[in-house]
């Protein structure tokens, strides 16, 4: 499930792009300031940002600028008021892979995400895998050394998770919202659940809980 991350300061705009993102079935998550905005891009976490312009803190250019100067090809989508030519031109020239206007068509956004998404996966091998274990992310099969495994959409969905950050602790919060969507109540034990389904058919010793933390692909 692909995550992106939302960077505007308005409640009632980012709020309604979260919950049709999530509708739209990614993972999202929102920082409303530039140096929040800037830190999480910078996690490696997301797949795609939406970035407004005028944020406190710290500016969209700037966060853009910064992000391109890490090295990061983070895809950045900017969605924002500021839709004069020079704006866009200097949106553009920093780094931007798109520029959108508000007011704006959230299907017209939504496709505009979809085609990032296309075009990065367009050069890229389609199977992820760790050590004996392979994932091929557009027939969703799995293969456990020349074991064939079957999972269903969401156990595929956290095994790609796990595979695209092997040896990181990725904690509960932090699947719940990749995987599922949408935040369950914290004292829920859905993520455990699928991790044992996940050792039952992948085999013992590959997934490891870190104690207070979460769990890691070993």
């Amino acid at each position: 499930m692909a995550s992106i991350l939302i960077a505007d300061d308005e409640s009632r705009i980012s709020g309604f792009i979260d919950k049709g993102l999530r509708a739209a079935g990614f993972a999202t998550r929102v920082a409303t300031t530039g140096p929040d905005a800037l830190h999480l891009a910078l996690t490696g976490e997301f797949d795609l940002l939406v970035l407004d312009i005028n944020l406190p803190g710290m500016d969209g250019f700037e966060v853009l600028e910064q992000i391109r100067g890490s090295g990061s090809r983070l895809p950045v989508i900017m969605l924002t008021a500021r839709v004069e030519l020079e704006d866009t031109v200097a949106g553009l020239e920093r780094g931007a892979d798109d520029y959108l206007g508000k007011p704006f068509r959230f299907d017209e956004l939504v496709a505009r995400i979809r085609l990032r998404m296309v075009r990065d996966d367009a050069g890229s091998s389609s199977e992820l895998s760790h050590r004996d274990l392979r994932l091929d992310i557009r027939t969703r099969r799995v293969h456990v050394g020349e074991r064939s495994v079957e999972l269903s959409a969401r156990e595929f969905a956290l095994a790609e998770e796990f595979v695209r950050h092997p040896g990181h602790v990725l904690s509960r919060e932090q699947l719940l919202s990749r995987v599922w969507g949408f935040d369950f109540d914290p004292g829920s034990n859905v993520v455990d659940v699928y991790v044992g389904y996940l050792r039952q058919k992948l085999g013992p010793g590959r997934i490891e809980t870190v104690r207070g933390m979460g769990y890691r692909l070993a």
